[in-house]
C-alpha cells in the first residue's frame, strides 16, 4: 500500500476540505534551499496522534521567506491551525495540485537548532516531533494571534531583585578557581568541547567561575545559557548575573507574566540579550551562536519535566550543546554519579574565604521521644540566646503524615491513589500530595464514631508552630519555606530572613538549594535517614546530597555547627556526608551500582501503563513486554510487569528497560509503545515512558 493511500486511511482529522490530502509524511532532512517548492511543516493539533510533518505547496512569494522554524497557519482537518517548518524540499510525494498552501506566515520563528533539538527529544523520550516542538514555542502564541488579531499588552520588564549584597567589580579569583577558569576559556575556543563538571565545596565560588566564563564566552560574540533549579529559589545568581551583564541578561521562567516572558523571548531572539538565566525550560532558550550551557546544581531532580515528553533538562543541554558547539559546564557540590563518570572534572576544594566546612555531628534518635533531640532543643535555645540564625531541615510538610481512629484503626485515605491523606491544619483539610484531593478533618471517626484521633508524625507545619510556641518572639521570627508556602513570595520570604538579625528557617528540601547567608551558624536535619527508606536505588545519593548541602549552608561568614538526626546514625550516606567526604560516597556508590548494573552502568527506562480497571493495564503491559522482548534479547534486560500504587484513579502497571545499548533499546521502546498504544483493545489505556526515571 502506498502512503498516500494509508495516510488516507488515518482519522478523519487529516483530510483537508473536499477530500484532498493535505500531504504525505516525510522525514526528509531539513534544507535551506531559496527555491524550494515544498515546505514540511509538523502541525501542533493533535499532538499525540500526529508523528510526522505534512508537506504544503510554497507560493512564490513565500519561497524567500519560509525557512527551517518559521511558524506558519497552516490548513488542517477543516482548521487553521499553527505549524513549525521542519524541512524544505525540491519535491513532494503528491503531485503539487493536490497539496494545499500555507495561509500565512507568523513574525516569530525558531532558531533552525532549536527544531533539529526537538527531533533528538522526541526520538529520545518516544514522544512526538508535535509534543517536542511546543516546548520550544514564544510564550502567549495563541488564538488571536493566528487569526491576525493579536492585542497589544504594555510589557514592564521583570525586576530581578537579590536577596545577598551585590559586588560591583569581579573578585580576586583563588588559584583554584584560576586554573579551573583558564581551562574552561581554553575549551571555547574548541570546534567540539567535552562537557566539564566543576565539583566544588559550598562556598568554593563556582558561580563566580561561571561568570567569567559566560563573560569569554560574550567576548566571542556567543550567547550562554545559565540554568539553576528553581527561579523563586535562586534569586542570588540572578542578581549576580545581572549586576554583571546588565540588560544583555533575560531570564524566563513561569511565574513572569505571559507578557513580560514574550518581551524576554524577544529580546533573546533578536539578539538584544544574549544571556538567559533560569529552570529547566530556560534550556530551550532562542539564543543564536550559544557558547555556553552552565547547569548549576547538576545533582537536582527538579530538572527532570513531568509531562510528555519527560525530558531530562540536563540531557536536553548536553544534546543541545553537541548540536552547536557549545561548552556544557556542571557544578554541583554533591554531584550526580553520572556527571562524575562522564564529565572532566575541575575541583574547588575549599571555600573562597578559607574558612573551613562546618563539623557535623550525627544524634541517635533511638528511644528519643519527640521531634527534637535533646542536644538539638538546646542548640536553638542557645541560639536564641545568643541571637543567631538557623536553618532545619525537615524533608516532610503538613502538619502530620496521617491520621488514624485509635478505636478502630481507620486511616484517611484519599479515595483517587493508594496513599495516606496528610494533614494540613492551618488549612483545616487533609490532603494528598499526588492527585490535590482534599477533604476536611473530621471531628469523629466516620466508621465506628469515635472522637479519639491520632495523628502521627512531624511535617514542616507542625515544626513551625511547636518552634514558634518554644522560641519565636519578635526578635526570633520563624519562618517556613515549603511547597505550601513557596508559591509568588518564596524570594521575599528569604529576603526577610536574611534582613532578620535572627531567627530560624525551617522547610523541605527547599532550604538546602543554593543560599547564601553568611550568618547562618546553626544547621538542623531531622529525620535524615527518612529518604533512604524509599525504595529507589539513588536513595542513598539523594540521602548525601540533602545532608551535605544543608551543611554547605552554614558557618559561611562565622564559625557554626550541623546536627544530623537519624535513627539509623551508620548508614553509610550520612557518615560520608558528616565527614564531608564527597569522593569517598562517589567512589562506593560507584561500586554498589556497578554490582546492581544500574546508572551510570546502564541505562534504565520506565513505561507505565495507566487505565481505569487493574485487569486492562496489566493486559497492556503484556501485551507490551511481548512486543520488546525480541527486539531488546541483545540490548536490554527487561523487568515486569510490576503494579505501582492507584494514582490520580488510574490502576498502574510499570516495565523496566535496564540498557546496555541506550538508542537501540529506546528505537525498540518507541515502536513497541506506538504499535500497542494504537491497538483498539488497550483503547482508554494511557501509556507514560520515563528515559532515565528520577
Amino acid at each position: 500500500m502506498s502512503r498516500q493511500a494509508t495516510r488516507l486511511r488515518e482519522p478523519p482529522s487529516v483530510a483537508a476540505p473536499g477530500g484532498a490530502s493535505i500531504g504525505s509524511e516525510s522525514s526528509a532532512p531539513a534544507t535551506a534551499s531559496a527555491a524550494a517548492a515544498i515546505v514540511k511543516v509538523q502541525p501542533l493539533s493533535s499532538a499525540r496522534v500526529l508523528r510526522e510533518p505534512y508537506d504544503y505547496a510554497l507560493p512564490k512569494s513565500l519561497r524567500g521567506e519560509v525557512k527551517v522554524g518559521s511558524l506558519l497557519v497552516v490548513p488542517f482537518a477543516k482548521r487553521e491551525v499553527l505549524g513549525v517548518a521542519v524541512a524544505l524540499s525540491e519535491q513532494s510525494e503528491l503531485p503539487a495540485g493536490r497539496l494545499l498552501e500555507p495561509l500565512r506566515v507568523l513574525d516569530v520563528d525558531l532558531p533552525s537548532d532549536l527544531v533539529a533539538l526537538a527531533r533528538w527529544i522526541a526520538d529520545e523520550y518516544c514522544s512526538t516531533l508535535a509534543r517536542a516542538l511546543r516546548l520550544l514555542m514564544p510564550p502567549g502564541i495563541t488564538r488571536g494571534q493566528l487569526a491576525g488579531k493579536a492585542r497589544r499588552t504594555r510589557v514592564v520588564r521583570p525586576e530581578h531583585r537579590s536577596v545577598g549584597v551585590l559586588r560591583g567589580a569581579p573578585p580576586r579569583l583563588t588559584s583554584a578557581q584560576q586554573a579551573a577558569l583558564d581551562e574552561l576559556i581554553a575549551a571555547l575556543e574548541q570546534a567540539a568541547p567535552e562537557p566539564y563538571l566543576l565539583q566544588g565545596v559550598t562556598g568554593s565560588g563556582k558561580t563566580e567561575v561561571y561568570l567569567q566564563v559566560a563573560a569569554a564566552a560574550l567576548a566571542q560574540g556567543r550567547g550562554a545559557i545559565v540554568l539553576v533549579p528553581e527561579i523563586a529559589l535562586t534569586p542570588q545568581i540572578v542578581a549576580r548575573f545581572t549586576e554583571r551583564f546588565g540588560e544583555t541578561v533575560a531570564v524566563l521562567h513561569s511565574r513572569l507574566s505571559t507578557p513580560e516572558r514574550r518581551e524576554e523571548w524577544r529580546r533573546l531572539r533578536s539578539g538584544q540579550a544574549r544571556v538567559c538565566v533560569g529552570p529547566r525550560s530556560a534550556v530551550f532558550a532562542p539564543i543564536e551562536g550559544l557558547g555556553l550551557i552552565v547547569l548549576d546544581e547538576e545533582h537536582d531532580a527538579s530538572y527532570k519535566h513531568e509531562g510528555d515528553p519527560r525530558y531530562d533538562a540536563r540531557a536536553v543541554a548536553t544534546q543541545r550543546a553537541v548540536q552547536t558547539g557549545a561548552l556544557l559546564l556542571a557544578g554541583s557540590a554533591t554531584p550526580r554519579l553520572e556527571s562524575a563518570v562522564q564529565m572532566r572534572t575541575l575541583r574547588l576544594a575549599s571555600r573562597v574565604d578559607g574558612r573551613p566546612l562546618p563539623p557535623v555531628e550525627i544524634l541517635d534518635m533511638c528511644g528519643q521521644r519527640g521531634g527534637l533531640h535533646p542536644v538539638s532543643a538546646q542548640a536553638l535555645s542557645d541560639l536564641r540566646r545568643d541571637g543567631g540564625k538557623a536553618i532545619v531541615l525537615l524533608n516532610r510538610r503538613g502538619w502530620s503524615n496521617f491520621l488514624s481512629c485509635r478505636s478502630c484503626g481507620q486511616v484517611w485515605s484519599c479515595p483517587n491513589c493508594d496513599v495516606a491523606l496528610v494533614m494540613h491544619r492551618a488549612q483545616g483539610t487533609l490532603a494528598c500530595h499526588h492527585c490535590d484531593h482534599r477533604e476536611s478533618i473530621p471531628a469523629v471517626c466516620d466508621k465506628c464514631g469515635s472522637s479519639t484521633l491520632a495523628r502521627h508524625g512531624t511535617g514542616t507545619e507542625r515544626l513551625e508552630h511547636e518552634l514558634t510556641v518554644t522560641l519565636g518572639d519578635g526578635s526570633f521570627p520563624i519562618f517556613r519555606l515549603d511547597a505550601d508556602t513557596a508559591g509568588e513570595d518564596a524570594a521575599e520570604l528569604l529576603s526577610r530572613f536574611e534582613r532578620a538579625g535572627a531567627g530560624v528557617l525551617i522547610g523541605t528540601q527547599m532550604v538546602a538549594k543554593g543560599h547564601d547567608f553568611p550568618d547562618v551558624r546553626l544547621g538542623l536535619v531531622l529525620d535524615a535517614d527518612s529518604t533512604l527508606r524509599f525504595p529507589d536505588f539513588r536513595a542513598e545519593e539523594r540521602t548525601f546530597a540533602l545532608i551535605a548541602q544543608l551543611a554547605g549552608r552554614v558557618g559561611r561568614g562565622e564559625e557554626g555547627r550541623v546536627l544530623v538526626q537519624s535513627i539509623d546514625p551508620q548508614a553509610r550516606s550520612i557518615l560520608h556526608a558528616a565527614a564531608h567526604d564527597s569522593d569517598g560516597f562517589l567512589a562506593g556508590e560507584l561500586e554498589r551500582r556497578r554490582a546492581l548494573g544500574y546508572p551510570p552502568f546502564a541505562h534504565l527506562t520506565r513505561i507505565v501503563c495507566g487505565a481505569s480497571e487493574a485487569r486492562r493495564a496489566r493486559a497492556a503491559a503484556e501485551d507490551l513486554r511481548a512486543h520488546m522482548q525480541a527486539p531488546l534479547r541483545e540490548a536490554a534486560s527487561l523487568l515486569g510487569p510490576a503494579s505501582l500504587f492507584r494514582l490520580r484513579g488510574r490502576e498502574r502497571q510499570a516495565l523496566l528497560v535496564k540498557a546496555r545499548d541506550h538508542p537501540a533499546a529506546v528505537r525498540a521502546i518507541g515502536e513497541a509503545v506506538s504499535e500497542v498504544s494504537a491497538d483498539r483493545r488497550h483503547a482508554g489505556v494511557s501509556f507514560a515512558v520515563d528515559v532515565e526515571p528520577q
